[in-house]
């Protein structure tokens, strides 16, 4: 276990945006947020440690006095250097403004994950804290690709299908422009290429009807510019998201995000009125026991914890944004995501995608 000096405390960021290192490292390095989520440190740390005996390399940053003992208390003998941890000594709460906690708290453990990430000190970051901090800290830190006018959060839907539908946004950008929306439509495509080996992705607009003209003034002119987009495959609704019909799905983050805690929601309704079906409480281990055998494989498919956490898309660094009552399981699985995006160069990649059929 390398436990580093207070490295990430002290001065604020420079004016201008350092130069990024590209020293190869034998392993990508995810910097993770210590102190993001609801479960945080603990879960963080837990999480952390299962993707280190995994073999990536983890840079945790957070707060010394609370994040030393957990890491000095695990069984570490197999992670001689897998693990590095950078003392930061502010946090940003759940509910703090985003745009403000980032500006005024620079020696937040949040703020410094991006930072290093800007300066090439890590590959790629994860956080279960604020969400819109976390997209803001990213955006103020790293920046945007050029030619991305607005940041886009994907996140995969399961279904039926071996891959799952890509929805983006989800809550990066509330208000947009249809010139917006046909840009998250490349990003998501170039995504489920590399990402999930989907040469062509079929694109759809999320709208109030499958007819072109429905919806509102916004839909009607994305819908023209999406037309012109291979692989479009027209309008879409909400009940088609998690039936496969399209492999990208973009509308704004406003909708984005309504979409996806309706179906969060759905899905825990379903769990809870199985339950009582069976005269069992939704926690209760033996409804797993009941159901496992019967739908097996089909369940496991919809388990959102195998999905880990959602990419922000459009930032020129690679940044997982993970669920604020995140366990350990999530975050081991948010942080091979990141390191999977990492490995796989996909900022790079997405910035000649952008540049070649330009936005």
């Amino acid at each position: 276990m390398a436990l580093t000096a207070a490295e990430a405390g002290g001065a604020s960021a420079p004016a201008s945006k350092p130069k990024r290192t590209e020293a190869a490292r034998p392993s990508p390095l995810v910097a993770v947020d210590a102190m993001g989520g609801d479960r945080a440190p603990g879960e963080v740390v837990a999480g952390a440690l299962l993707a280190a005996e995994a073999g990536i390399s983890v840079l945790l940053i957070g707060q010394e006095p609370v994040v030393a003992p957990l890491l000095e208390r695990a069984d570490t003998a197999s992670l001689p250097a897998a693990v590095e941890f950078a003392h930061a000594g502010e946090v940003v709460a759940m509910d703090e403004d985003p745009a403000k906690s980032v500006r005024r708290k620079k020696d937040s453990s949040l703020v410094r994950c991006a930072e290093a990430v800007r300066d090439g000190r890590a590959d790629a970051m994860v956080s279960a804290g604020n969400t819109g901090a976390t997209m803001a800290s990213a955006l103020l830190r790293m920046g945007r690709i050029r030619g991305i006018a607005r940041p886009a959060i994907v996140t995969p839907i399961p279904g039926p299908l071996p891959t799952p539908t890509l929805l983006l946004d989800v809550g990066a950008t509330v208000d947009c422009a249809p010139e917006w929306l046909v840009q998250f439509a490349r990003m998501g495509a170039e995504y489920a290429r590399l990402h999930h080996g989907i040469e062509q992705a079929r694109i759809g607009l999320l709208s109030i009807g499958e007819e072109m003209g429905k919806g509102d003034e916004m839909r009607k002119r994305t819908y023209d510019l999406l037309a012109k987009l291979p692989g479009f495959v027209g309008n879409v609704e909400g009940c088609d998201l998690t039936l496969g019909r399209a492999d990208v799905v973009v509308t704004d983050g406003f909708t984005g995000n309504v979409a996806l805690k309706t179906i969060e929601g759905g899905m825990r309704t379903l769990l809870r009125l199985t339950a009582e079906a069976l005269k069992l409480d939704v926690g209760d281990a033996r409804v797993g026991e009941v159901l496992e055998p019967v739908l097996g494989p089909a369940v496991a498919q919809y388990d959102p914890d195998a999905f880990g956490g959602a990419v922000l898309l459009g930032i020129d660094g690679v940044c997982v944004i993970s669920h604020g009552a995140s366990n350990a399981r999530n975050i081991d699985t948010a942080i091979r995501l990141a390191a999977e995006c990492a490995e796989a160069g996909i900022v790079h990649r997405m910035k000649e995608a952008i540049s070649h059929h330009g936005v």
